[in-house]
Formats: C-alpha cells, sequence, structure tokens
C-alpha cells in the first residue's frame, strides 16, 4: 500500500503561479512513477506530468509544457508541480498517482496504469 497525499492548491488569479507538493508514504519504491493528473467538472481526467523517481526527465502533457514544472525529492518522498502562468482552463481538482508497474516512457500517460491516487487539491485560476 501507498499513501499519497496532495497540498499546495487554492484560488489565484490568471497569470500567477502555484506550486503543489505531494507526499508519498508506505510501500514506495524508486522503480515507482509519480504522475499528476487534473479533472476538471464534467471532463475526463486528464494528465498532467510524470516521473520516474530515478533517471530520466519528467514529462509534461503538451498543453501545461512551458508553464508547468514537475520535479522531485527522493530523499523526502515528494513530488512537486510548480504552475506558472495560470489560465483559467487551468481550473481543476489536481491528484498525485503512483504507478508500481514500471512503466515505459511511452505510457506514462495512462491513468488507468496508475494503482494510488491521493485525495486531490483544489485549484481555482479566476479573477
Amino acid at each position: 500500500q501507498v499513501q499519497l497525499v496532495e497540498s499546495g492548491g487554492g484560488l489565484v488569479q490568471p497569470g500567477g503561479s502555484l506550486r503543489l507538493s505531494c507526499v508519498a508514504s508506505g510501500g514506495t519504491s524508486t522503480r515507482h512513477v509519480m504522475g499528476w493528473f487534473r479533472q476538471a467538472p464534467g471532463k475526463e481526467r486528464e494528465f498532467v506530468a510524470a516521473t520516474r523517481w530515478t533517471g530520466g526527465s519528467p514529462r509534461h502533457a503538451d498543453a501545461v509544457k512551458g508553464r508547468f514544472t514537475m520535479s522531485r525529492d527522493i530523499a523526502k518522498k515528494m513530488v512537486y508541480l510548480q504552475m506558472n502562468r495560470l489560465m483559467p482552463e487551468d481550473t481543476a481538482t489536481y491528484y498525485c498517482a503512483t504507478s508500481v508497474r514500471g512503466l515505459i516512457q511511452s505510457t506514462l500517460h495512462d491513468s488507468t496504469l496508475y494503482d494510488y491516487w491521493g485525495q486531490g487539491t483544489q485549484v481555482t485560476v479566476s479573477s
């Protein structure tokens, strides 16, 4: 079992920034993949970014590339999502997730391959 807890959401004006954090506990492993997904009301869950604990660079969705940056701190078992130049369409509940399956790069975006999820944190971008 892996437990994930997100924090850092809130209300921000368009063009502003937020940093989301996710701490993992329980049966974590450096072989696992960590991901950020989001879901807006009435829409399907959407891939945002993902990374392995060790090796390689994070992968980001095209919709957030250049604005959002995922990073990791292995010692603290934490991943972060730095979100800059936020837009109203970024409004959603953001979820941290982990896959214990050893995903390959081309499948990092697939939410069905993630095994554990946090409770989510709300991000609202509005003036």
